[in-house]
């Protein structure tokens, strides 16, 4: 089994881009497995834009070691953006040393060199054959990179959230997504999400 860092006070994610997505339905299973089975602190909010499909969306997660004294993501130490209006729009909530992850099928601008790309959308489709579960494909990788989630317990609170008859392709595509993961070096990363230009 993977070891899990420890949660230093706050550990803040941001799910983020456009309504039908299905991200809060992935903060969801995060904040599911991160508190009802792992047995952390955790606190989950939603927002939508003006239109309910297609309009900005984002979901949070904050996790901790001790209980919660604010429920909303100010510091964020993980972004998942899943389309170039989110990456654009949040990235600068984004704490020095937070990590992007993004959709590369949907953003082609990077913003830092901190970054995770994998074409989460495109892997969906091509593969898997259904654009809807890109939203699993990305909390499996958002569930290996963060290492504050058991990824058993993970699966375990997916299986038991999704329409029951699509366990199957849900669980395929959360695999893909730790898969996907699994190839991206953390150590090769800059240190700060500031490029060398950038820091003073």
């Amino acid at each position: 089994m993977r070891p899990m860092k420890a949660i230093r006070q706050r550990y803040e994610i941001r799910f983020s881009g456009s309504g039908g997505q299905g991200l809060i339905t992935a903060a969801v299973i995060f904040a599911e497995a991160a508190g009802v089975y792992d047995g952390k602190f955790v606190c989950q909010t939603q927002s939508y834009g003006p239109e309910a499909r297609g309009g900005r969306s984002k979901a949070e997660v904050v996790l901790s070691d001790s209980p919660i004294d604010y429920p909303k993501a100010l510091n964020l130490d993980l972004l998942l953006a899943m389309n170039q209006v989110a990456c654009d729009a949040y990235f600068f909530d984004l704490n020095a040393s937070g990590l992007l992850i993004v959709d590369s099928t949907l953003v082609e601008q990077y913003p830092t060199s901190r970054i995770i790309p994998i074409p989460f959308t495109g892997i969906a489709r091509d593969e898997l054959g259904r654009e809807m579960v890109a939203n699993m494909i990305a909390l499996g990788a958002v569930g290996h990179l963060c290492h504050r989630v058991t990824l058993e317990n993970l699966e375990k609170a997916l299986l038991n959230r999704v329409p029951k008859g699509t366990e199957k392709l849900n669980q395929e595509a959360f695999r893909r997504g730790v898969e996907e993961a699994e190839k991206c070096n953390l150590q090769d990363l800059p240190r700060s999400i500031l490029t060398e230009t950038d820091e003073v």
